[in-house]
């Protein structure tokens, strides 16, 4: 355990991790969760943070989950398709979570902290589905987030995460937005960056 890891102290204890989520629609209780992606944050040498590894499922909708034809109009997804290779939610979120949870005692950190555009929709949708599964070792705040919404209306002015990329000078391509991976990329080096080009630094206790 590295207990001296900037990562360790940055957040107060806690480990950012990426996350974004296609699903079925707004409802986390009705809606299937379809796509989850999560970018692994990690720190140089210099302390600055950068994206390390993107873990990411296809998942297949609840039983009995709803599929809002206009949220699946907008995510392209084809549930049926025989490529997709969807999980469970029971087998898909072990997948996600057991990396994460190794990250968080690598940097000595206490729990992770689940970083998003509008974090509040992905959270609510990871717990939801953990929840569905009785999963006990979410390794997630239950309710704080750090949302680039807020970061990226702070340090650029714009709250739409295309806009908010431009900004930061970096490259979005609109035929790849609303893929949970490239969100969830794109949203993490959108964070990494404004966290590094931060003017101010938390006061050492």
């Amino acid at each position: 355990m590295a207990d001296d890891s900037p990562l360790a102290t940055r957040f107060r204890g806690f480990l950012p991790v990426v996350v974004d989520v296609e699903t079925g629609g707004f409802n986390e209780a009705t809606d299937a969760l379809l796509q989850i992606a999560a970018v692994l944050i990690d720190v140089d040498d210099a302390g600055r943070l950068y994206c390390a590894e993107t873990v990411a499922c296809h998942v297949n909708p609840f039983a009995g989950a709803n599929l809002d034809p206009k949220s699946m109009e907008v995510n392209g997804i084809d549930v049926d398709h025989p490529f997709r290779l969807a999980l469970d939610e029971q087998e898909a979120l072990p997948k996600i979570f057991k990396p994460i949870r190794g990250e968080v005692r690598r940097h000595g950190c206490n729990k992770a902290i689940l970083v998003g555009h509008n974090a509040h929709f992905d959270l609510k949708f990871v717990n939801a589905a953990a929840a569905r599964s009785g999963i006990k070792r979410n390794p997630f705040h239950p309710f704080s987030t750090l949302d680039t919404v807020s970061l990226a209306a702070l340090a650029y002015g714009q709250t739409v995460l295309a806009r908010a990329v431009k900004s930061a000078g970096l490259q979005w391509d609109p035929a790849e937005a609303h893929s949970a991976i490239y969100d969830a990329e794109m949203t993490a080096a959108l964070f990494c960056k404004i966290v590094n080009e931060a003017r101010f630094r938390p006061a050492r206790e």
